[in-house]
């Protein structure tokens, strides 16, 4: 019988929720030889962090919300031949509607193997796809089995892969130049989690699809583009380019086939604008982060103006499942044209949080209530926002949509790179806009007139609407304004920007119409729309409310109802945070 091993999730949701004290604690206690103690990252769910699993020959058992105490008790059940029964997760109804209708091909590694060690990489079947290719299918017939899986873009745009990839292979590297293969890991969208736990989790796996696409493309070096927030992800993709170099995989003659590609990790400031292929390509090169026109296009002249291919990280990770199991296995999922899985991160009013992999074809009804659980708040549930900044809100009344690129993008959303953001009735969906678009004008380069200014004078608008102090023609102006910016920015993150503003529009007239001729906000979020006030029959006189005013906006003599200065109030809520008799109202 094998000693048990047992894994804790120390990806950065992990991390965050306490897993390396009870990893250390772990490590530190588990007698020599009586079990490997060792670490994985995150399978997903991050609302049961910390997670430790416990790897048996009669079979695997994983334990959530887990701390030092609890550690212990896992041990100690281990020394008496039983597991403890409580916080079993995986066994528990949460845990069974959270992974019965997932599909885990991109993620098919996380949580299940130490992604620090390519020993774990190679024994889940790692790099066994690389060398398929390399013994039996030419770089053209590569591209072919990817053209029949139907794989498309996972960045948002779904362009098809196997078409860029042959643009790009059909020109040549100039004399004595390259040609690059770059992975976008450039995730900025706010909400969105998707490329760092992939990382995390399976570096390994990104590896071996850049190194399968270089092979079939004639690409000879390499750059993965990561953002600098992302400490965790670029020190595993730090070791496992070091590990491949040493085993053979990267670097010159790969497997004594005569293949050469070399990698490097660029690491990107946090400008959203870097996620568009030309900003990104100006950042590796040292330049400002700037969008430039096409053509040319990076196929023919992109790094250093050499051929340039770029695909995203879910892009990369699906390649060589599609190489191992065949592309029938990849493409047997598919709904409206778009084809196999799709990573989201889900955030939001949710009770299961976390990272998901889905088929295609599945509502968001589906997403949202089996597998997510369905409002965390008790509260009706009101929107997802799908896509980002780039993306749209879609209303309860539309969660019966399929996922797929042709459903979401009639709703006016899109599916982007994988940010699904679930809000409920305590939402304001005028606020929301605001906040995206506050985001996006933020992050616009200033490059284009319309992006910059426009959405400059479309928040100033939103602003005027949430402050109160709105009119009708507001709406009027929206709408021309975001039409000009969408129809004459350069890049997808002008062009996108209004969506969020234009789907609430849409689907929430009556909100704007409340904050602008009503001067309420039905959500109690618009600070100058609301007014806190006390319900004098609940009121004790306890004075806990006015001790903690911050501006002594509240007075009142002891054990009788106290009253708030509405002049002078700030609307912090802090008075209602404190109450334990519920005496504080938000009208």
């Amino acid at each position: 019988m094998a000693k048990p091993k047992i894994l804790v999730g120390l990806g950065s949701c992990g991390i965050a929720a306490g897993a390396q004290a009870v990893y250390d604690y772990l490590k530190d206690k588990v007698p020599a030889g009586a079990a490997d103690v060792d670490i994985t990252s995150c399978i997903g769910m991050c609302w049961a962090e910390p997670l430790v699993e416990v790897v048996e020959d009669s079979g695997r058992t994983m334990f959530g919300y887990v701390d030092v105490e609890f550690a212990d008790r896992i041990l100690q059940g281990l020394r008496d031949g039983k597991l403890p029964d409580e916080k079993r997760v995986r066994e528990s109804e949460d845990g069974k509607d959270y992974l019965s209708k997932q599909v885990k091909v991109v993620l098919r590694n996380c949580g299940v193997i130490n992604p620090e060690k390519i020993e774990d990489y190679i024994a889940a079947g790692g790099y066994e796809a690389l060398r398929k290719c390399l013994n039996e299918y030419s770089p053209q017939q590569v591209i072919d089995i990817v053209k029949e899986s139907g794989l498309a873009g996972r960045g948002g745009a779904f362009f098809p892969t196997a078409t860029k990839w042959g643009l790009f292979a059909a020109n040549p590297a100039p004399s004595g130049g390259h040609k690059y293969m770059v992975c976008n890991a450039d995730e900025g969208d706010p909400g969105a989690f998707m490329d760092r736990a992939t990382i995390e989790g399976d570096p390994h796996g990104l590896l071996e699809g850049m190194l399968i696409a270089s092979y079939a493309t004639g690409a000879d070096r390499g750059y993965i583009y990561c953002r600098a927030e992302y400490p965790l992800a670029i020190k595993r993709l730090k070791i496992a380019i070091g590990e491949a170099e040493k085993q053979g995989f990267l670097g010159d003659n790969i497997m004594g086939k005569g293949f050469n590609f070399h990698l490097k990790i660029k690491e990107g400031a946090g400008a959203f604008v870097c996620g568009e292929e030309t900003a990104l390509m100006a950042s590796i090169m040292g330049r400002r982060g700037m969008p430039t026109l096409k053509p040319p296009f990076p196929a023919v002249s992109g790094l250093f103006g050499c051929p340039t291919n770029i695909n995203n990280v879910e892009t990369f990770e699906n390649v060589a499942y599609i190489i191992s199991r065949g592309a029938k296995e990849f493409n047997k999922y598919e709904s409206n044209g778009t084809i196999g899985t799709k990573v989201f991160a889900l955030a939001g009013k949710v009770k299961r949080a976390g990272l998901v992999e889905i088929p295609v074809g599945m509502t968001i009804r589906e997403l949202v209530e089996h597998i997510g659980g369905g409002s965390s708040t008790g509260l009706s549930l009101k929107a997802v926002q799908m896509g980002g900044p780039s993306g749209g809100c879609i209303p309860a009344r539309l969660f019966d949509t399929t996922i797929d690129v042709k459903s979401v993008t009639g709703t006016g959303a899109i599916m982007g790179s994988g940010g699904f953001i679930v809000m409920d009735e305590q939402t304001c969906m005028v606020d929301v806009a605001k906040y995206f678009l506050t985001f996006v004008q933020s992050e616009s380069c200033g490059k284009c007139t319309f992006c910059r200014i426009g959405t400059k004078r479309m928040l100033e608008i939103l602003n005027r609407i949430t402050a109160g102090e709105g009119v009708e023609s507001d709406l009027q102006q929206l709408q021309e304004l975001a039409a000009a910016i969408k129809k004459s920015s350069l890049c997808a993150l002008g062009q996108t920007a209004p969506n969020p503003v234009l789907t609430t529009m849409k689907y929430f007239p009556e909100e704007y119409e409340e904050h602008i001729k009503l001067k309420k906000c039905r959500a109690k979020v618009c600070k100058p729309l609301i007014k806190y006030g006390i319900i004098a029959d609940k009121c004790t006189g306890c004075g806990m409310c006015a001790k903690n005013c911050p501006v002594k906006a509240i007075s009142g003599e002891k054990k009788k109802a106290h009253n708030i200065d509405a002049a002078k109030c700030t609307r912090c809520g802090l008075c209602k945070d404190t109450c334990k008799f519920a005496a504080v109202e938000v009208s």
